[in-house]
């Protein structure tokens, strides 16, 4: 990494400084005391979000289905990275790796940062949560605002902030499979005008997977600047080096009906494979009001992040027996070897300006402003395959680890190199009243592409206007109904569009048209979503079923464009801090994924989506005992049916889990036990050479948080 030595030494000289500062504070007498009034506890149910209009809003009062999961929801759960959640997100799921599916589609790519591109965990890595302060979800296409991608819907993960309100903490973990970890976080002010914040995590585990373990590190702060009364600037660092051994981690095979043919453990890797990460985030946000009607938000985002990889894949069945068929009779399967490595360097810059005014008797909230994104990324790809290659076969069901030695493998270069892509777009926004019960909100984006190939030298423009629309009505303060029309782009990649030869491919594109209503109860300690959709997506890219590599690549596309899929749901949610004891999170999601026109392997029997769940539910509580200074937490997620890759049946599963919390002045114990009846199930499927992915077995966690 370019800036890695540069990095630490900048991380470590911030992290002294800002803690011997912060020993320094011997009184609070010069920093304002602002003293809060509301609820008294506040745990799940936060209504006030940026995401989906990048203004200041109220759930209640956006056209748009919107979930919000706060940082005590994340704590309860003890979840430690994104896929900890899915069981709080209504139509969410796992697809495969660092993939989700959205509303019935798979979504890799579509992962905001507050509220700008660039994901430090981009690839093939689960973004972790130790910076993280919440989670924003929001449902259906996004394009209008925050440009191309999938139509199913977008999360951000709103980072941890510097602050005046002085707090520091220390928490150890330990667990299962070998889990231990600590980290600490320092936050404060340093002088009337300027707060700090520090963090460092780390953690370490075995995986129930063979040859597999984990090494998280993050250094993470900033600083704060109060630049007079209106303007605020703020500066944040985020350092990631993650170590995953025996990855990248492939599925376990399976039968047609879903059952494990070995037990889950089973890995393709060996001891020596590996995949690192090392991340670093600069980022800068100045926000500046001009006056009380008329503000400034602008982000800077600067990111760098370099991947190695070296892993074995599972290709086919080898026919050991010579009975003339290569199947699961043979037991033994035989691998390629991949080394890869991918490095992206990303510079955004999003510039967002909001003014209330009235305009022929009607208020506007009028959004304006624009944003440019510019990446450049390496590929080198190096490849060994089978035995002609010396990389030795593996027998699934007597595994025979250590045989094969990398070293020697005939590896061959691949010419892989990578890629340079602009976007740049203006993007207009305004939320009209026409009275206290009717509302409209309308929008549109311009967005233009560029990318080049330095593989192939091709290069790829386009551009496009993506618009939204929805009708908000309010009959009291405690309904909203709404009603959204919204469209979403997404450009083809340049390498895609050199397979596609003399046939140039169409970019992709959605609509959605969305029915909702929004209900508050028990003044406001309940919130409850009711949602019903339509999507429909057009132009998927996907392999042509004629083509043959070496043989007729001349005249027949690697990659063509084809049909319809009209994705069909409803969604219910429910968040809610009952009383100061009780809070709940609950939802529910219908989904119907198929292809009205057109075929392609990514469906089953020509018309089902792969990990596309018809049913999926989630529901989590806590219950405080006061007396005790102690609370108790219990969850379930339930995914129903789904089918693999290549048509495989995936089985439907429900996982519990529970927690328990006690408080002793500044120390907090939890305990939290996931999969608690340590259930055997796969989250979702694959292809038939590389199986189901396994769902992890129970795992106990344990931390004891300091606060001094």
């Amino acid at each position: 990494m370019k800036y890695s030595t540069l990095a630490i030494a900048v991380i470590g000289g911030l992290g002294a400084s800002f803690s011997a500062v912060a020993e320094k504070q011997t009184d609070g007498e010069n920093v304002e005391k602002i003293e809060v009034t509301g609820r008294a506890q506040q745990f799940y149910l936060d209504s006030n979000t940026r995401v989906g209009t990048k203004t200041d809003a109220d759930i209640m009062e956006i056209p748009l289905s919107v979930q919000v999961l706060t940082h005590q929801l994340i704590a309860d759960q003890a979840a430690r990275d994104i896929t900890d959640l899915y069981r709080s997100i209504a139509g969410v799921s796992e697809f495969s790796y660092s993939g989700v599916t959205f509303r019935g589609f798979r979504d890799d790519a579509n992962v905001f940062y507050d509220g700008v591109r660039g994901d430090p965990f981009s690839g093939f890595s689960v973004p972790q949560l130790f910076n993280v302060e919440r989670v924003e979800v929001l449902k259906g296409p996004a394009a209008a605002l925050y440009g191309g991608g999938e139509p199913g819907g977008m999360i951000n993960y709103v980072s941890r902030q510097p602050s005046f309100n002085e707090e520091k903490n220390i928490t150890v973990t330990g667990g299962n499979f070998s889990l231990l970890g600590a980290s600490t976080e320092l936050t404060g002010a340093v002088t009337d005008t300027m707060a700090y914040r520090f963090g460092a995590f780390y953690e370490a585990q075995d995986s129930f997977r063979n040859n597999a373990d984990s090494e998280n590190i993050e250094f993470a702060g900033g600083a704060l600047f109060a630049l007079g009364d209106n303007t605020q600037l703020t500066t944040t660092y985020d350092y990631i080096v993650q170590n995953l051994g025996g990855n990248r981690l492939r599925g376990v095979p399976v039968d047609d009906d879903g059952n494990f043919l070995v037990d889950p453990s089973y890995n393709a890797n060996e001891k020596g494979d590996y995949q690192d990460l090392e991340a670093l985030v600069l980022q800068a946000n100045l926000q500046h009001n001009f006056n009380d009607n008329f503000t400034f938000n602008g982000t800077l985002r600067y990111l760098d992040n370099e991947r190695d990889q070296a892993y074995h894949e599972s290709r086919s069945w080898v026919d050991v027996n010579g009975d003339g068929v290569a199947d699961i009779n043979d037991e033994t399967i035989q691998r390629e070897y991949r080394k890869q490595y991918r490095a992206n360097e990303e510079l955004s810059l999003t510039l967002d300006f909001v003014y209330d005014t009235t305009l022929l008797g009607l208020d506007h909230q009028l959004l304006f402003g624009g944003d440019w994104h510019n990446v450049e990324t390496q590929y080198d790809y190096l490849r060994a395959r089978y035995e002609a290659d010396g990389v030795g076969n593996l027998n699934i069901f007597d595994l025979n680890y250590g045989e094969t030695d990398p070293s020697t493998y005939n590896l061959t270069d691949l010419d892989r190199d990578g890629l340079k892509r602009d976007r740049a777009s203006i993007y207009v926004q305004d939320k009209i009243a026409f009275s206290p019960e009717w509302a409209l909100m309308v929008g549109a984006r311009f967005d233009y592409f560029d990318e080049q190939s330095m593989d192939t030298d091709t290069e790829y423009n386009d551009k496009d206007i993506t618009p939204r629309a929805g009708l908000i009505y309010t009959p009291t303060q405690e309904t909203t109904v709404y009603l959204n029309y919204s469209e979403s782009f997404n450009p083809v990649d340049s390498s895609d569009y050199e397979d596609a030869g003399v046939t140039p491919l169409d970019p992709e594109t959605g609509n959605q048209v969305e029915l909702g209503l929004k209900q508050s109860w028990l003044n406001g300690s309940i919130m409850t979503t009711v949602a019903v959709y339509q999507i429909e997506k057009e132009n998927l890219v996907i392999s042509n079923p004629d083509y043959i590599e070496g043989e007729n690549d001349d005249v027949e596309p690697a990659l063509i464009n084809f049909g319809l899929v009209e994705s069909s749901g409803a969604e219910f949610t429910l968040v809610g801090d009952v009383s100061d004891n009780i809070s709940i999170t609950a939802n529910y999601a219908y989904n119907d994924t198929l292809v009205k026109e057109g075929s392609t392997s990514n469906t089953y029997d020509g018309t089902r989506f792969a990990n596309a769940p018809r049913h999926q539910a989630g529901f989590w509580a806590r219950y405080n005992l006061e007396s005790i200074d102690s609370s108790f937490a219990m969850g379930v997620d339930y995914v129903s049916e789904q089918i693999s890759l290549d048509g495989q049946r995936v089985k439907p599963y429900t996982i519990f889990d529970a927690s328990w919390t006690t408080q002793w002045n500044a120390m907090l114990l939890s305990i939290n036990v996931k999969n608690l009846f340590d259930k055997e199930y796969a989250v979702s499927g694959f292809s038939e050479r590389n199986g189901h992915f396994p769902g992890e077995p129970r795992e106990v966690v344990v931390q004891v948080s300091y606060d001094f």
